[in-house]
């Protein structure tokens, strides 16, 4: 539910989602990622094909939008950030938009689609940001990777922030 939010409120539709390759399989919903153009990648080992689709995408001047733990969270707060998100930015170039979106919990979203009725939810933008080059690039993937995760958790309340929250 959090990537159809955020590409709803984007100005532009240049952006192209990674996702699962098992989201392919949820019918309707599979379907529609699908015709969207979606970049599907299997989780769990580096996709080389998913990567390279990314670079491209990245190259022509068009977003890529990720989710830097590899799915969206199962505890309701931000777990380990995986090196993906950082990756892309560092082959490429480019400047990271943290986008953090809060209230799209499948306890709250469900009940509500049942009944027909909105579920409010709170989509914020934060500042653009570039990740250092040091020539390190074990370390640059581990601090990008970082740091990305601690400027999404900027912009959650506490109890989203999970393991990058501020003592």
């Amino acid at each position: 539910t959090d990537i159809v939010l955020i590409l709803s409120h984007l100005p532009t539709l240049s952006v192209d989602p990674l996702a699962a390759s098992d989201l392919f399989d949820l019918g309707w919903q599979g379907s529609m990622i699908d015709k969207y153009g979606a970049i599907f990648l299997h989780r769990g080992h580096p996709d080389r094909r998913a990567m390279t689709c990314a670079l491209e995408s990245l190259a022509r001047g068009r977003f890529v939008s990720i989710a830097p733990e590899g799915r969206e969270s199962l505890n309701q707060g931000l777990e380990e950030g995986l090196s993906g998100a950082a990756f892309l930015a560092l082959k490429s170039d480019v400047a990271i938009v943290p986008i953090a979106v809060t209230g799209t919990e499948n306890k709250r979203v469900f009940p509500n689609m049942k009944r027909w009725r909105r579920t409010s939810a709170t989509l914020t933008v934060g500042q653009p940001f570039r990740i250092a080059h040091t020539g390190d690039r074990r370390a640059d993937l581990k601090n990008g990777t970082e740091r990305i995760m601690r400027e999404l958790a900027k912009h959650l309340p506490p109890e989203y922030q999970g393991i990058y929250r501020e003592g």
